[in-house]
């Protein structure tokens, strides 16, 4: 509609009254995206609407960005709470990892564990070196994945573990403890063998893997050889059935090669004593 002269009065009142309808529609949109808990699409509405006219899209295709974008960021959300909630002593990924210090890891094997093919064909995996060598790194890093799948996925130290077992044990809470550790999709127990254990808590941690066998996946790392695991567990017979549950759906992956930390530690004197000797060099 084009007016030459003045616009008439009874037009504007009709498109006021039409811009408050828009903005009563938009209004009660964004309550309802409140209401619907869908708080990045209220975020984007806006300047996509806006954007969406201009590019003429469609109804369809209008929805179909909104809705997701809205799924896109309840999943990023998910997955961090996931992550928040594992228990990692920090965020560790494969990327990150080194595979050329440590040439005798399988870098396909590892890979292959990343898909979660294990996870759900419910095997454990037992990472097996000295201190250093990046079992914690790669345990965590599956860790993360596993809960990035949207697996329910929890890290704790052993010592740590052994200590709430006993904790639930004399507070007779053993049972429901057992039932929580038990129902994690992927449970990592991390530095088995680092401290003593007696008898009372190999029986506990017994029960622990005897409640997950064949249900769930069990990520250990451990700086003994299993052949030194009857001296860990205080006992030979509590060991060999540990075992016996542990290894019967299980990947091994022994590392043998330097510590990262000692690695670390050697680069960081280096350049150290590059520093001083540059300093005495330009000093003279």
């Amino acid at each position: 509609m084009v007016f030459n002269g003045p616009v008439p009065a009874l037009v504007r009142v009709f498109y006021a009254a039409r811009l408050k309808i828009r903005l009563n529609i938009v209004f009660r949109i964004k309550k309802n995206l409140e209401i619907l808990n869908m708080k990045n699409t209220s975020l984007i509405l806006d300047n996509y609407l806006e954007k969406a006219i201009h590019d003429k899209k469609n109804i369809v295709e209008i929805l179909d960005y909104l809705l997701s974008e809205e799924a896109k960021t309840k999943k990023n959300r998910a997955v961090e709470n996931q992550i928040k909630m594992s228990g990692f002593p920090y965020r560790k990924t494969l990327e990150q990892f080194d595979f050329d210090f440590q040439p005798s890891i399988n870098k396909e094997q590892i890979m292959e564990l990343a898909t979660m093919r294990f996870v759900e064909n419910k095997e454990n995996v037992v990472f097996l070196g000295t201190p250093g060598v990046g079992k914690t790194h790669l345990a965590v890093s599956l860790g993360m994945i596993a809960a990035q799948h949207r697996y329910s996925t929890y890290y704790i130290n052993c010592h740590n573990l052994i200590t709430q077992l006993n904790k639930a044990h004399y507070e007779n809470r053993l049972q429901e403890r057992l039932k929580n550790y038990a129902k994690y999709k992927v449970l990592i127990i991390d530095e088995i063998g680092y401290l003593p254990m007696d008898i009372h808590g190999a029986n506990l941690f017994f029960q622990l893997i005897a409640k997950r066998y064949e249900k769930n996946t069990t990520i250990f790392t451990s700086n003994k050889a299993f052949s030194s695991w009857n001296e860990v567990f205080s006992d030979i017979t509590i060991a060999s059935s540990i075992l016996d549950r542990i290894l019967h759906h299980c990947q091994v992956i022994s590392i043998k090669g330097e510590s990262y930390r000692l690695k670390e530690r050697k680069e960081m004197m280096s350049n150290t004593n590059t520093i001083v000797n540059n300093l005495f060099e330009s000093g003279n």
